[in-house]
């Protein structure tokens, strides 16, 4: 078979994690101090969605990276529509080698994609890229109760075993070097903003590739974890936390 599952159910889609407009919206005016011109970069931007409500709600410019070009061309397409082609630029890149100099970027955001390189480590390289008291935002999977079902907790064990409560995400954040302004869990409805249009790409897909078993199981995949949040998301969620570099006195 010529396509990946994950590409081809994600293709397209407006959102390539969970998140809304308003959690963006609320992450960015929680940052009071920001420069009015600022150079923001936003890491693993997939096809941008949260790029464009940045754009509407900054001034300076934004810089996209994500390694995967139909994510950038999607985003692309979307900058031009709306006249924003000088205000985002897209670069084809890789968030464990990111190619911009030390101190460049006033702010840094992740919505859903820290996972990738893991939240510790990022935290720790993406630093030397902010600014003296520069602020980054990130929003990781993050376990909401002390507690929860065997099931949720072997899954979450097999496919992200590094999740944690929030209260060890602040330890490390404080370790790696920046304070903790803010913090506040992503809505339910910013899981259904993502999960509903990858739902009805699941439908189609189905007939599309009728008897083509490696799609057929990525798909019962995707479909799983849509009925795991269904059924558990009272247990797990992202939870988006607004930082700024602390600078050693």
């Amino acid at each position: 078979m010529s396509q990946h599952p994950f590409f081809e159910i994600h293709k397209g889609l407006p959102r390539e994690g969970p998140g809304n407009n308003a959690s963006t919206r609320k992450a960015f005016q929680l940052l009071k101090g920001l420069p009015s011109q600022p150079q923001i970069l936003d890491v693993g931007c997939g096809p941008g969605m949260q790029t464009l409500e940045l754009a509407s709600l900054a001034g300076g410019t934004i810089t996209a990276v994500d390694r995967h070009e139909p994510f950038l061309q999607q985003l692309n397409q979307k900058k031009a529509e709306l006249g924003l082609t000088d205000k985002i630029k897209t670069v084809q890149g890789d968030m464990f080698a990111l190619p911009f100099a030390e101190q460049s970027m006033d702010l840094i955001w992740s919505e859903g994609a820290i996972y990738i390189i893991g939240f510790e480590r990022g935290l720790r390289e993406w630093r030397k890229l902010l600014r003296p008291n520069g602020y980054m935002v990130v929003s990781e999977l993050t376990w909401l109760t002390e507690e929860r079902p065997e099931r949720i907790e072997a899954f979450w064990m097999e496919h992200y075993p590094a999740i944690q409560r929030a209260e060890a995400n602040q330890k490390m954040v404080e370790q790696a070097g920046y304070r903790l302004l803010h913090q506040f869990p992503l809505p339910e409805a910013g899981w259904w903003e993502y999960y509903k249009p990858m739902q009805e790409r699941i439908h189609m897909l189905r007939e599309q590739y009728a008897g083509q078993i490696d799609m057929q199981q990525g798909l019962d995949e995707a479909q799983g974890e849509i009925e795991l949040y269904r059924e558990f998301g009272a247990y797990y969620g992202y939870t988006f936390y607004i930082l700024q570099r602390r600078e050693e006195t």
